[in-house]
């Protein structure tokens, strides 16, 4: 749905971190000096990236920590985790798929972020080549143009969904970035169209894009 509906048109088509145009068949073209050793095949295709890591909400579900009743497979194995809180729990669904928390990137880049929490880095080599993404000790530093956007997730999910909040030095980064990179009209726009399909309008981009 993100992709047929939100990002409509080859100029709208950017990955989050690296600014990697894509196409609809998910693949991706490097903008120039981009290098990665680590998931070279992934590399090659977008992939919908969850700013606020599944896992960094999921596991305040029940479900993800000790399984359910109803999570056993056909051979009568129970499980637990992402799978089980999918299968099981309404809220938790709503919260993996909302659109507002999705945004594209190269596949490695996702792959190698994983779930660590954004921090800023001090005197760390991008990972990536040209694209200024850094990856280190299980934390990531963002490139400076996702910054916002990123903030921006992490404060809407923080003020939607009562099972997530943040710590307090992840609101005061939030809060910092929010300020420091303001909205833009691509944000506004995207934020319209998420609001159409998804139901609810981005209360935290309302007063920013006049909505």
């Amino acid at each position: 749905m993100l992709e047929r509906s939100v990002y409509q048109q080859q100029d709208e088509r950017t990955t989050l971190y690296c600014e990697a145009s894509f196409n609809n068949k998910k693949q991706v073209t490097f903008p120039e000096g981009f290098a990665t050793t680590k998931h070279v095949k992934r590399a090659k295709k977008v992939e919908w990236e969850h700013v606020v890591p599944a896992e960094n909400f999921g596991r305040n579900f029940s479900e993800w920590r000790e399984g359910d009743e109803r999570c056993v497979t056909s051979k009568g194995k129970s499980f637990k985790g992402r799978r089980c809180a999918e299968k099981v729990n309404q809220e938790y669904r709503l919260m993996q798929s909302d659109m507002y928390n999705l945004y594209p990137a190269i596949g490695a880049v996702n792959a190698m972020r994983s779930n660590y929490n954004f921090v800023m880095l001090s005197d760390q080599q991008s990972s990536f080549g040209s694209c200024a993404m850094k990856i280190s000790d299980r934390k990531a530093e963002p490139p400076s143009n996702a910054r916002g956007v990123i903030a921006r997730s992490y404060l809407y999910m923080d003020k939607t969904y009562p099972k997530y909040s943040m710590s307090k030095q992840q609101l005061q980064l939030m809060n910092a970035w929010d300020k420091q990179f303001p909205v833009t009209q691509w944000e506004c726009l995207r934020a319209d169209r998420i609001a159409q399909l998804q139901g609810n309008k981005n209360s935290v981009l309302a007063e920013s894009c006049g909505s």
